[in-house]
């Protein structure tokens, strides 16, 4: 066990004006399980990048151990499985590789095959295992979960809560309570760090700002109070003085001395109420901005959109998974699942019109429109206002629901491309929730996505109730937005 220590940590890019860290102060202890949660954009992979030493910054970052960073670069992928994690941990033998495997239930076969030929959710896997390896070190896993389905999410959180000496930045929220002990959370006025799984880090946040709430709310009446109060004891001061100048005052020492008492009462009331500012001020800067998001999906003039009539994606003409049968009809939210490589993608590209070989048959509806989300955000470039153009969307709400999912006004000046994964992703959510559709259509909407924008997402889908079918592998949102399960 040992402790790394943040001391006055200062660092913006040399590129932007934009502070990223001011004189933060806190430390962690290596033999924790840590997940790191925030708001996209706010600094997690920066975090871990200085704490590799990658770029240079003001303060100091002090540790004894060595630190490992996932995902790992593989620059062949062509080696076989074996000899990659060789490079990954040199000092482990075959029987390590093999037994930390198992418990990922991945068949030790792989070890013997290029690792090109290894699914996404496999090279996850083989990589997080052969890390967790190099004894003594410290590792920071990065979103892990992008490549993994529902299945392989509950073995990899069985996994980690085995493990320790980790930091894990994830915004599923039931992974991060399946293998967490702490929270470290960037949150907007600083960071902190909490004993506990997420659920429990979220309660005491909420709570904390609930209780925030009230006394400001307390505080702006007092405030109100305070400032009436002192307007009317200058007034009577004012007038008591006047009153010395006049007919029959034959006392104006007395006169002047009761002036001056108000005076004086007026005074402290205004540094009462000072101190009230004061005091307001330092609540509620870590309220995260769920403002509410708005839809208005379209009324489809008959109940049912569309159908699948034993339907299989094929793939070299051979079926992906066995047909599936069924309606997507008003005010469905029907959720497909299945592991990695069973068709859910390809069943929505069928119903968004993209190019994809099946057998079975396909009905949809007469005029319907469709608003699509996919699950790659490779293609995306140019600024947001050139993006909102392309797909002739309102500009001022696509900005509006962009800056209550987070985004800033530095974003809007700078090429998508550059965005974080999170902030592409709220881009491709951001112009469907613009668009006026029968049915939305999402594929692994939530992908690199934070906490506080899937809720905001969840109550907006629970409120206005729009018609979809999509992929989402947060259980926890899949739970609370699916009507229904098609189970592939």
């Amino acid at each position: 066990m040992s402790i790394i220590k943040i001391e006055n940590l200062t660092f913006s890019y040399p590129s932007s004006a934009e502070v990223i860290f001011d004189n933060v102060n806190f430390q962690i202890d290596t033999d924790w399980k840590l997940g790191f949660v925030g708001r996209n954009g706010r600094g997690k992979t920066t975090f871990l990048n200085l704490l590799q030493g990658r770029y240079e910054y003001s303060g100091k970052i002090i540790s004894s151990v060595k630190f490992n960073y996932f995902p790992y670069s593989v620059p062949d992928k062509s080696v076989l499985t074996q000899d990659v994690l060789r490079q990954v941990c040199p000092t482990a033998e075959d029987w390590e590789f093999i037994r930390e495997l198992s418990y990922l239930e991945v068949n030790s076969e792989v070890l013997y095959r290029p690792f090109e030929t290894l699914s996404n959710g496999e090279q996850s896997k083989v990589l997080l295992s052969a890390l967790f390896l190099n004894e003594g070190n410290f590792l920071l896993i990065d979103e892990p979960t992008n490549h993994l389905d529902s299945n392989a999410r509950q073995m990899v959180a069985k996994y980690l809560k085995k493990k320790k000496s980790f930091i894990l930045v994830s915004h599923d929220r039931d992974f991060l309570d399946g293998c967490v002990d702490h929270i470290l959370s960037l949150n907007r006025a600083n960071i902190e760090v909490q004993s506990g799984n997420f659920s429990l880090f979220m309660l005491n946040f909420e709570r904390r700002q609930m209780s925030e709430q009230m006394q400001n709310d307390r505080l702006k009446q007092e405030i109100k109070r305070l400032k009436q109060s002192a307007r009317q004891s200058a007034e009577w001061s004012d007038k008591i003085e006047s009153g010395k100048i006049g007919n029959k005052v034959f006392d104006r020492g007395y006169v002047g001395h009761k002036a001056a008492k108000m005076m004086q009462l007026s005074k402290n009331l205004e540094n009462r109420q000072k101190r009230a500012i004061e005091q307001k001020t330092s609540l509620l800067k870590n309220t995260e901005s769920a403002e509410s998001l708005k839809i208005s999906p379209l009324d489809y003039r008959v109940e049912r959109l569309a159908y699948y009539s034993a339907v299989a994606p094929l793939y070299k003409g051979k079926q992906v998974c066995a047909p599936v049968t069924f309606e997507i009809l008003r005010g469905d939210r029907i959720a497909l699942e299945g592991k990695n490589g069973s068709g859910k993608s390809s069943l929505l590209k069928l119903l968004c019109g993209l190019k994809t070989e099946y057998s079975g048959e396909l009905g949809i509806g007469s005029g319907l429109i469709i608003s699509y989300v996919p699950q790659d955000t490779s293609h995306l470039r140019g600024t947001l206002d050139a993006f909102s153009s392309e797909y002739k969307i309102d500009k001022t709400l696509f900005a509006a629901i962009l800056h209550k999912l987070g985004f800033d006004k530095s974003q809007f000046g700078k090429d998508i491309y550059e965005f974080s994964d999170g902030q592409k992703k709220k881009a491709l959510i951001a112009k469907s929730l613009c668009e006026h559709a029968h049915l939305y259509v999402w594929d692994e909407p939530l992908n690199f996505i934070d906490v506080y924008s899937r809720m905001q997402i969840e109550e907006l889908l629970l409120q206005y109730r729009p018609t979809m079918i999509f992929v989402e592998h947060d259980s926890a949102f899949r739970k609370k937005i699916s009507t229904s399960v098609i189970e592939l």
